[in-house]
């Protein structure tokens, strides 16, 4: 249950952290609303899941996740592009959360 509350919380703030630009600055009602949600949503849903999850664990699984999912919505949303470096360094980032998911011992307090 702890990881589906982990997903839920990188769900929301990624959810929030694309909408943010179309705040545009916190001028527009819906899409400020939709992100100020979604971070509340975020942490209370990240706050569920340190209940049996390390915190750092948990932040580097949350971090590395959004980090590429937010790249991948910016490319999909906003049309923005990425270059090879970019790339290459998503691609250690999905190892790097890949490798402590699956052999990480400290994952669970």
């Amino acid at each position: 249950m702890h990881y589906l509350y982990l997903a839920l919380a990188i769900a929301a703030e990624v959810t929030a952290t694309t909408v943010l630009k179309s705040t545009e600055g916190f001028t527009r009602l819906l899409p400020s609303v939709v992100v100020v949600l979604g971070y509340c949503a975020a942490f209370y849903f990240l706050a569920l899941c340190l209940e049996r999850i390390a915190v750092g664990i948990a932040y580097a699984i949350w971090a590395g996740v959004g980090i590429v999912l937010i790249a991948l919505l910016g490319l999909v949303v906003h049309g923005q592009r990425l270059d090879l470096p970019a790339v290459v360094g998503m691609g250690l980032i999905v190892a790097g959360v890949t490798g402590i998911s699956l052999w990480s011992g400290s994952q669970l307090q």
